[in-house]
């Protein structure tokens, strides 16, 4: 017995860290096998008889880590407590349920199909964590659930000049928000220019709202809009529409729902991309339209001029 304590609590064989998946159902015996086979252990049949000498022969199945040189001790303490291995997948803002999907379905360690597809707007984007085995219908309810409390909080703190009807309209004016500005200053004066528009009935003439229409609700593509798609006929097409799309574009993360939530205090109607990552905004359209001929100057500059390297530069 003193030995066998000796043995337990002495490091173990393996030099570098051990990544051992233990199936559920498996019996002690087998983990014992398991464990030898990979090196973590130089014997099963101590391994049993150090779960009894412990008490812990309550072990959980799922994907372990075990660290170089782990004793006997400290891996039966790990299974026992569950300290399996944490896996994550960060869903971006604004992607849309398609991209999703698509994300999901290619993310190791998840399992199972997503079951019924989510309605866009319905899963909030951020990290999330899972362990080996989760299934990807649990791991989308969870995406619902969280944007479901994130939305009820954010509307139960609304700014008094955030003239929306509901939550779903939030959501909605959130993914175009999202969709149309990758700088994080930029969503709260965004949000104020829409909300202008649909004060003075005008329409919101939002691209992102094309693009979505034109793509079949996938929200990518790959060439430019033409004049033709911005004519095409469909209830998202906010050039030929008045008021808000009948429903999100995208999944708008927490900051864009905040914006349109907070909006900032604007007379402006209208702006343009500025050819650097953001944009120039203005109150009437003759300034717009200066705006637009600046912005076109910018992009028809030499491919190596320092104005033009920026205007292409990330964001």
């Amino acid at each position: 017995m003193w030995w066998a304590r000796v043995k337990i609590a002495e490091p173990g064989p393996a030099m570098a860290p051990v990544s051992v998946v233990i199936p559920k159902g498996t019996t002690s015996a087998d983990i014992g096998a398991l464990l030898k086979e990979s090196d973590a252990i130089e014997s099963s049949w101590l391994f049993l008889l150090a779960t009894r000498l412990s008490g812990r022969q309550s072990l959980l199945a799922g994907e372990y880590n075990f660290p170089a040189r782990a004793s006997l001790a400290s891996i039966i303490e790990m299974m026992h407590r569950g300290q399996t291995v944490v896996r994550k997948v960060t869903i971006a803002e604004g992607l849309t349920v398609f991209q999703v999907l698509a994300q999901l379905r290619i993310t190791e360690g998840l399992t199972g199909n997503a079951g019924l597809v989510p309605e866009e707007g319905s899963l909030l984007p951020q990290t999330y964590f899972f362990s080996l085995g989760d299934s990807r219908e649990a791991l989308l309810l969870r995406m619902t659930h969280a944007m479901n409390e994130t939305i009820d909080d954010l509307w139960r703190h609304r700014a008094p000049n955030a003239p929306l009807n509901n939550k779903i309209d939030a959501i909605i004016l959130a993914s175009v928000v999202e969709r149309e500005t990758a700088i994080p200053e930029e969503r709260a004066h965004i949000a104020a220019v829409f909300y202008n528009r649909l004060k003075l009935h005008m329409k919101l003439q939002s691209d992102p709202t094309v693009i979505f229409a034109v793509s079949n609700a996938e929200g990518l593509l790959d060439r430019p809009l033409t004049r033709d798609d911005l004519s095409v006929k469909s209830p998202y097409n906010t050039y030929q529409v008045d008021g808000l799309p009948p429903g999100p574009i995208c999944n708008p993360g927490r900051a864009s729902l905040e914006a349109v939530l907070h909006p900032a205090v604007s007379d402006d109607l209208y702006f343009v991309a500025d050819g650097s990552g953001g944009h120039v905004f203005a109150k009437t359209l003759s300034e717009h339209n200066r705006n637009v001929g600046n912005a076109r100057h910018v992009e028809i500059r030499p491919a190596n001029s320092p104005a033009a390297k920026k205007a292409k530069s990330p964001h």
